[in-house]
């Protein structure tokens, strides 16, 4: 077998764990189970669930507390590793079948953990009324005081304790597992397409790729044969989708939310009133958008663009990076913002934090996740080359940044609700986006624009049509199971009503809810909106940079820092921005309706 270090990097985790079979990763798993144990029996003496009437004794209450504290954080941060790790194997080759036991053993103990996690908000809950008296008492506690506050509130949801125990147990085996089904059919699947007189087995994902080749022929082509390959496993995954939905409505229900977009919106920390502003303001841009659609099918000589065409390059001048060159550019460019922004960057690519090669049994797309025990981040991406792909890079890293920032909090007081969760990605893609397009020719403008207005098109417009299927489904799954057909009809019927007469309507993409895994996730419904909210967000974030340049570095720190308790209006509050008001949305938007202008009065 050769040594050689592939062309493009894979992520190295050696520092974390030798190996999934190895002496130090079964020793860190054992003591998950040990430290899991010993909260079991702490939370058993100490009455660690809703408590009947207030305590009395006040100081007795907050040491019981201050200690529930330190071993969930400590819980958290072992599981969260050992998840971490093992996660890095399974979505980089779903055919490793060590990778997939262990995950299995990890998530017996992350429901473990989970269950002991609602207890504590239900204890949390029943002390609200003296919470400021049992932070007197303890350091720990007031430190900790945001996220306790935030427990109390959302305790008002939770169903009794032995209901909540059946639910996080059913998340392994009902529809909270269905998001593995998606992501192993899905991943393995493989279609033979033909180039250059040549027919190759090719990975789906290689086959999305090519949606955005120079060649129409080859864009249409594998359109054609992507829809071909979903409609092959169409029917496992729509019944999977029909659990992980069926299993969100009755919990939903059962937990006392109005609905699932209500629990969705809860655990973003943000309200309707919000919400309703974010996509008032977006469908107000749908035809500033389809103006951008209409550009593009001009510049592509065509009437309208058909869906293989949406990410089709524009111009002449479409530039290519090595990863050599797009590892200079990227930490040029947030040296230009901070030299501490620049450093982490270094570091992550020096140390291999970054999966950039696409092959056979990885997972589509790109994401970062934290690793708690390093106090480090892994990026998955899969590099082509492309200007998309250099910005992709640079988001992930902001995602890292994000968990840099918060790198010695307590696992309580981390972390980000989905629509804070992309300011800093957000912010650090338009540090390059913004530079590439200062210094670029014409014709790499137009390459430029392009690909930052496709972005923004997926995450509103996209967006957009995603939050209508999703809504639907939600409302027709509470009466009856859906058929792969009745998916469809809904996922084409959305894109209509979002991409209006932008694109031909007899060629749009009808399995878009196959693909995407974020319908999957049993505890994440509507893993949509945040990406809107996280672009304009992020774009109102990056417009105060701008008014009060580097003075601006340390509250934007402090921001990324506290995104982890705290609803979203109050954090954004500090910055003088009310998401509550169209106002504010429209003023990012505004922002992508001048690249849009820009973009239209571009010839190639």
């Amino acid at each position: 077998m050769s040594d050689a270090k592939p062309a493009l990097p894979h992520w190295d985790l050696s520092n974390v764990y030798s190996g999934l079979e190895a002496d130090d990763f079964a020793a860190d798993l054992k003591q998950a189970g040990l430290q899991l144990d010993e909260l079991d029996a702490f939370a058993r003496k100490a009455g660690i669930e809703r408590l009947a009437e207030l305590p009395t004794d006040v100081p007795a209450t907050a040491k019981t507390l201050e200690e529930m504290i330190g071993r969930l954080n400590r819980g958290i941060e072992l599981l969260e590793t050992l998840g971490a790790y093992v996660y890095s194997f399974v979505t980089t080759d779903s055919y490793n079948k060590v990778a997939s036991r262990r995950q299995s053993e990890i998530e017996q103990l992350e429901v473990r953990l989970r269950q002991q996690m609602t207890r504590f908000q239900a204890f949390v809950g029943s002390l609200g009324p003296i919470l400021d008296d049992l932070a007197q008492q303890s350091d720990v506690i007031a430190e900790h005081r945001l996220a306790l506050d935030d427990e109390v509130e959302q305790s008002r949801y939770l169903m009794e304790t032995p209901l909540e125990d059946l639910a996080s147990e059913l998340l392994l085996t009902g529809g909270g597992s269905m998001w593995k089904l998606q992501g192993v059919v899905t991943s393995q699947l493989k279609m033979p397409f033909e180039r250059e007189g040549k027919i190759e087995d090719l990975p789906m994902t290689v086959i999305r790729s090519l949606a955005s080749d120079p060649d129409p022929d080859i864009r249409r082509r594998a359109h054609e044969v992507e829809l071909e390959g979903w409609a092959s496993i169409r029917e496992p995954v729509a019944f999977a989708l029909n659990c992980v939905k069926g299993s969100s409505i009755t919990l939903a229900r059962r937990r006392g939310f109005e609905g699932v977009l209500h629990a969705a919106l809860e655990r973003n920390r943000i309200d309707r009133q919000t919400l309703d502003a974010l996509l008032g303001s977006i469908r107000d841009h749908f035809p500033m958008f389809r103006r951008y659609f209409a550009s593009k099918a001009e510049k592509l000589g065509k009437k309208r663009l058909d869906w293989w065409d949406l990410a089709a390059p524009v111009g002449t001048s479409n530039p290519t990076y090595s990863w050599a060159e797009a590892r200079a550019y990227v930490e040029g460019q947030f040296a230009q913002f901070s030299d501490e922004l620049a450093a982490f960057a270094r570091r992550a690519f020096e140390n291999d934090w970054i999966d950039a090669e696409p092959r056979d049994g990885k997972r589509g797309g790109a994401f970062c996740m934290s690793v708690p025990k390093v106090k480090e981040s892994r990026v998955l991406a899969n590099f082509d080359g492309s200007f998309d792909q250099l910005v992709t890079i640079a988001h992930e890293l902001g995602h890292g940044y994000h968990n840099y920032c918060q790198r010695d909090l307590p696992p309580i007081r981390s972390g980000s609700p989905m629509c804070l969760a992309e300011t800093a990605s957000i912010f650090c893609e338009t540090l390059v986006f913004n530079a590439a397009l200062q210094t670029a020719s014409p014709a790499e403008q137009l390459s430029i624009l392009e690909n930052q207005l496709l972005g923004a098109s997926q995450v509103t417009v996209d967006i957009s049509s995603r939050f209508i299927f999703e809504s639907e489904v939600i409302d027709r799954r509470a009466e009856v199971e859906l058929s792969a057909d009745d998916f469809c009809e809904i996922m084409l019927r959305a894109q209509k009503e979002t991409y209006g007469d932008a694109l031909d309507a007899e060629h749009l993409h009808p399995y878009m809810w196959l693909l995407k895994p974020h319908y999957y996730y049993g505890n994440l419904n509507f893993y949509n909106f945040p990406y809107a909210f996280g672009l304009l967000f992020g774009l109102g974030v990056f417009a105060v940079y701008e008014r009060e340049g580097k003075a601006f570095i340390p509250r934007y720190q402090e921001l990324l820092r506290s995104t982890g308790a705290g609803k979203a209006a109050d954090l954004a509050e500090r910055f003088g921005i009310d998401i509550r008001s169209r106002d504010f949305w429209n003023g990012s938007l505004s922002v992508i309706a001048g690249q849009v202008d820009r973009y239209c009065a571009l010839q190639e």
